[in-house]
């Protein structure tokens, strides 16, 4: 096995309608389940997004309406999804940022509270630019030494992630192949929402880290200005992060 895992690791990819991950959906999911013992389990679902596939978004995937409109919706598979997912960690490219924040946000769509506090994420292309600034293709051509053919296909994205991360763990000896060292080298770590939106500081609290309020802490700001809460939960925010937000207020609740 090309890494330690003592769990499920799934590498996947998202095509999707757009990059807004409040207000687009999801078309494509691939995914590749490595077990524990090396084996394989390759799934992908087309799914119907329920909105108009825009023109841009199809020419850079290949996905069009027709293609979707008799498959289920995220609704339809969502239960499926989740379960197949339980007790998995994921690895993925631009996951971290984009995918994995894509796939929760639409999981609480249909109320199902996907779980990310004991998961693990593995972002090959944040190893990818800390160690060799590039794109996927340029990663594959790189480390594996061949073109990537159908690019922004899921199958085809999903599979050049796999591969590369192999390669980039037999390349670099500061590369530890545990999940724990992976998941840190990806940058995951200091997250508190997916979006990054909220994040922990040197001494573990939870701040803000965008707008007026950037690098103060949460409690500070709930206790200074109350009604900032209430604007993020009104605002145009992922409800992953308005759901990490409500979870830090009823804490500081419960303190008094």
């Amino acid at each position: 096995m090309f890494i330690q895992i003592h769990r499920p690791l799934v590498f996947f990819d998202l095509e999707t309608t757009g990059i807004n991950t409040t207000t687009d959906r999801i078309i494509e999911i691939y995914l590749i389940k490595v077990m524990p013992d090396g084996s394989e389990d390759h799934k992908r679902y087309l799914i119907n997004p329920g909105i108009p596939i825009p023109a841009q978004a199809s020419a850079i995937h290949g996905i069009y309406d027709k293609d979707v409109a008799d498959q289920p919706t995220f609704a339809e598979i969502a239960r499926e999804l989740s379960t197949y997912l339980d007790n998995c960690d994921f690895a993925g490219f631009n996951s971290n940022r984009f995918d994995f924040p894509m796939l929760v946000e639409e999981f609480l769509r249909y109320n199902i509270d996907f779980d990310i506090e004991n998961r693990k994420f593995i972002d090959v292309q944040r190893i990818f630019h800390v160690l060799e600034p590039r794109n996927l293709a340029a990663a594959l051509r790189f480390y594996c030494g061949k073109d990537l053919v159908n690019a922004h296909s899921a199958e085809a994205d999903t599979q050049a992630t796999f591969d590369i991360l192999k390669a980039q763990i037999s390349k670099y000896d500061q590369l530890e192949p545990t999940i724990e060292f992976l998941h840190h080298f990806s940058g995951q770590s200091n997250l508190v929402d997916l979006a990054g939106r909220i994040i922990k500081n040197e001494k573990g609290e939870e701040v803000f880290n965008f707008g007026k309020h950037k690098g103060k802490t949460v409690e500070y700001v709930f206790k200074t200005e109350p009604s900032y809460y209430d604007w993020m939960m009104k605002g145009d925010f992922a409800q992953q992060t308005k759901n990490v937000l409500t979870r830090l207020r009823l804490k500081e609740f419960n303190k008094r």
